[in-house]
């Protein structure tokens, strides 16, 4: 997938297998109820929308579409539907819903496309998120502190500030969010006595704090999203015959002469860094306050510098072939697609069209959705940012490549392991 600028070598070596003791170890009975919470709408503003909508384990833990439907939309996936009349949906999420695969991995220590939570001390809690200081005591893991932002987010959970207070909370002030969506979750008897039992902090349900609710998320997640079980894992552990020759001739090229493994390395085939692409902007964007344009400026809205405009996160490949579309706004439909922009980005930039995209259809919103593409001023600005050199491979090796890529899947740990729930407690739809 190309070269970075300026490299000379043809990447790193093929890594160590991934293996449990990589892995954060969470208390079972928390994720059993983790998955009740992560299939429950109670946590979202309008109780119409849960964590498992935009990462259901149906479309590889993502929703199969480029930019989601979030608050106010109906279904799942490619087929979710964008509301009508006063409810129906106002604007696209900003970005593509990335899979939950391998989260509770130890390495992880950035989360989201922009990286706006990581480890840190910046505000002497562990974490640099936008909560700052305000961020909640006892969560256990980053990805417990990934889970609480999706639910103060107006267009995912939270809902318009008129509909609901969780919506209006999220103007007071971020935090204020959480104690509501708390306080009807420990309202609830029977997620009141779950927490009870499985929390040694937790003596009645006034003790029940979104702490608990993000913990519990969190071990779910970490033990349903597991996966490490992949022909390419089987290869690591020594078994020769578990690749076929062209998948080995794609890994050869992936560690090699296409040097994808310079940023997609490691165990979690990342590094967890962030480089410009140069894909193509569409939707809402997702930017600094104040900005007065359409458009995406990647980790600079995060970090406030100047040289991380349009760069995003390197993604992990496992299970890449189960969670298209691809890029930080999914700008390809197909692996080919994304494989030959990492090889050529200015030349597929130019040539990117609407159709390699998987928009849902939402005619009120179609005439903004390009805006920014249409804008020759910001087209030249992201034209500029570009953190890889072309390769030149044959469709041959582009082929083995892809077929590599495949061989990333798990095989039984795609499955899950506690799955979706018949009902949840709040008594509301299970998604």
């Amino acid at each position: 997938m190309g070269a970075l600028s300026g490299s000379t070598a043809y990447g790193s070596s093929v890594p160590e297998r991934l293996q449990p003791s990589d892995f954060i170890e969470f208390d079972p009975a928390q994720a059993q109820l983790g998955q009740l919470l992560f299939f429950d709408p109670i946590l979202s503003g309008n109780k119409n929308i849960a964590c498992a909508t935009c990462h259901h384990p149906e479309h590889g833990t993502s929703d199969g579409v480029s930019l989601g439907i979030g608050e106010g939309g109906s279904g799942l996936g490619p087929e979710r539907l964008p509301g009508k009349g006063d409810g129906r949906i106002i604007k696209r999420i900003p970005r593509n819903a990335p899979g939950l695969w391998n989260l509770g991995a130890r390495q992880i220590d950035v989360m989201f496309h922009d990286g706006r939570v990581s480890v840190s001390d910046v505000y002497n809690n562990g974490f640099d998120t936008p909560a700052q200081e305000w961020l909640p005591e006892g969560l256990n893991s980053i990805l417990a502190v990934q889970a609480l932002f999706p639910m103060t987010s107006q267009f995912e959970m939270a809902g318009d500030p008129k509909e609901n207070e969780v919506g209006g909370a999220v103007y007071d002030r971020i935090d204020a969010v959480w104690s509501i969506i708390a306080k009807r979750v420990r309202i609830i008897p029977e997620y009141a006595d779950k927490f009870v039992e499985v929390f040694e902090d937790v003596d009645t349900a006034l003790d029940i704090d979104i702490s608990h609710i993000a913990n519990a998320l969190a071990a779910f997640e970490a033990t349903e999203f597991q996966s490490f079980d992949s022909p390419f894992d089987a290869y690591l552990a020594g078994v020769k015959t578990a690749l076929s020759n062209d998948q080995l001739a794609g890994m050869d090229l992936f560690y090699g002469k296409a040097n994808c493994s310079n940023c997609h390395s490691g165990s979690l085939l990342t590094d967890q860094k962030f480089y410009a692409l140069m894909l193509p902007h569409f939707g809402p964007g997702k930017t600094r306050q104040w900005d007065s344009i359409v458009r995406d400026v990647g980790r600079m809205g995060a970090s406030d510098r100047l040289e991380d405009a349009y760069r995003f996160r390197t993604p992990s490949l496992r299970n890449v072939a189960l969670t298209a579309p691809y890029g930080h706004n999914g700008a390809y439909r197909t692996l080919k697609g994304i494989v030959r922009h990492h090889l050529d980005a200015p030349s597929s930039f130019t040539k990117w069209r609407v159709e390699n995209a998987m928009l849902p259809n939402v005619p009120w919103l179609e005439a903004a959705d390009f805006l920014s593409m249409q804008d020759a001023r910001e087209r030249e600005r992201l034209g500029r940012r570009l953190d890889l050199a072309p390769s030149d491979l044959t469709g041959t090796e582009i082929f083995h490549i892809i077929e590599f890529l495949n061989a990333l899947t798990g095989t039984a740990s795609v499955k899950g392991r506690l799955g979706r729930p018949e009902r949840v407690p709040s008594g509301l739809e299970v998604p």
